[in-house]
């Protein structure tokens, strides 16, 4: 039975986590480890974790006291800590992570997590998340109603990981099971192009306008939408676009072709076809 958790990584996410946990009747303890003495701070204080490891050393040692270790640091990272983590766990506990890329992910788990007395290992990817990250951003509902993927490294379930997927349902979160490459090709196209399209759009009106205040008082709503994403941090996406580098290229330039039509095509019926067809993908959604 899970009665103890810990997350190696209290910001937006990691917080979020623990929170959902304290919020769905988990009455075991939580402990958590951030690089970030403030965060780690901020964590407790909002209780979303009860203590917090000294240093690296006691993050490993709190690990073994665990059942389960969230993995809820950038992609990077989560792969160092699976090296860390993978000698001193053992069986029947379970390491889980909730990194936007998973095919990197999935084939170091076969590597480190496939033998008879290591720990299990449950790829996770909570569709939730905001602009801006950090633990004071934090908050119990951030999953409710969001898809919770997992890309699971095998097809046998050990009984703590269908707890772990138990409590996932009880933040509110609708989960679903996909392979690796089919979950980072999807990703491409849903979350890291609308990221890196947000971006360049903010990068150049930034380059182009400054601080011009003409800006802000004409761009309205419709700005502020499309570049919203703009405001996030470059240090997440940074490990997005390196280990899933070909299908973010792919949808770029599916994107510059794209454009390219819609410039071409500023005077003739093509336009207008062109808005019926996002038209009609609105209205699906």
């Amino acid at each position: 039975m899970m009665d103890r958790v810990f997350i190696i990584g209290t910001g937006l996410i990691g917080a979020s986590t623990g929170l959902a946990l304290r919020a769905a009747g988990f009455a075991g303890r939580i402990d958590g480890w951030d690089m970030s003495q403030l965060e780690m701070a901020a964590a407790v204080q909002m209780g979303a974790i009860d203590g917090r490891a000294a240093d690296r050393e006691n993050a490993l040692e709190l690990a073994r006291l665990a059942n389960v270790v969230v993995l809820a640091v950038p992609v990077l990272a989560i792969k160092d800590w699976m090296r860390q983590l993978a000698p001193v766990l053992r069986k029947g506990q379970l390491v889980t992570d909730v990194g936007s890329t998973k095919v990197e992910i999935v084939e170091l788990a076969q590597k480190l997590y496939s033998g008879d007395e290591t720990a299990s290992f449950l790829p996770g990817h909570p569709m939730a998340g905001k602009e801006s990250g950090g633990a004071l951003l934090a908050e119990a509902g951030l999953f409710d109603g969001a898809m919770w993927l997992f890309t699971p490294v095998s097809s046998e379930i050990a009984s703590i990981e269908k707890e772990w997927r138990g409590w996932v349902g009880c933040f509110g979160s609708r989960t679903l099971d996909m392979d690796a490459a089919r979950h980072d090709e999807l990703c491409a196209w849903v979350s890291h192009l609308p990221q890196m399209l947000s971006t360049a759009l903010s990068a150049m009106l930034e380059e182009k306008f400054g601080d011009a205040p003409e800006i802000a008082a004409i761009g309205g709503r419709a700005l502020k939408e499309t570049t919203r994403l703009g405001a996030s941090p470059y240090s997440m996406w940074r490990d997005v676009a390196m280990t899933n580098t070909e299908p973010v290229a792919n949808t770029l330039l599916a994107l510059e072709q794209r454009l390219q039509h819609v410039r071409e095509n500023l005077r003739t019926p093509e336009l207008r076809d062109e808005f019926a067809l996002a038209n009609r993908f609105r209205r699906r959604r």
